[in-house]
């Protein structure tokens, strides 16, 4: 069956099996990689991508499913060699490990701070709690999105809390 959407700002037309997962046309027939494929089971979060600006998991989402929508992945978010706010956040803050959850965890962020550009703490916990990171604790990747939601506010970050010691 033949799938058209729009991929990171992209046309793209392809034919795909009719129970190919979006998840897996993105990686295996675009050759987007940074969209991970996790538990194949909507748990952990890792292949979360926005599709028509909310955040879905791509592997429990057939690709005929995304016909005509507008989707973005990680590899979608930086723009004329600059990082994405949340991005350059996880870089900054030290928001990931060993990057496994990362790139679905910076688009749930992405999404949560377009919704909400100025979240609370606990606001920021609840956006991200359908990703899984088994590496961080969570804290660094809590301070990438305040980085992030300050940066999108236009204003400065705070700074670090290895700067303050």
């Amino acid at each position: 069956m033949k799938v058209s959407m729009s991929v990171n700002g992209s046309p793209v037309t392809a034919d795909v099996e009719s129970r190919t997962l979006l998840v897996h046309f993105l990686r295996d027939s675009l050759g987007l990689t940074g969209t991970h494929v996790g538990c194949e089971t909507s748990y952990c979060g890792a292949c979360t991508v926005s599709l028509n600006g909310q955040a879905v998991l791509s592997c429990t989402m057939l690709a005929a499913q995304a016909e005509g929508a507008e989707v973005t992945t990680v590899e979608g978010l930086a723009r004329n060699g600059e990082l994405h706010p949340v991005q350059e956040g996880f870089w900054e803050r030290h928001g990931l490990q060993c990057g496994f959850c990362t790139p679905g965890m910076i688009i749930s962020a992405v999404t949560l701070l377009e919704e909400n550009p100025d979240p609370s703490e606990e606001e920021i916990r609840r956006g991200i709690e359908g990703n899984l990171c088994r590496c961080t604790g969570y804290h660094n990747i809590v301070r990438a999105v305040e980085y992030a939601g300050a940066k999108m506010r236009g204003e400065a970050p705070a700074p670090a809390e290895w700067e303050n010691a």
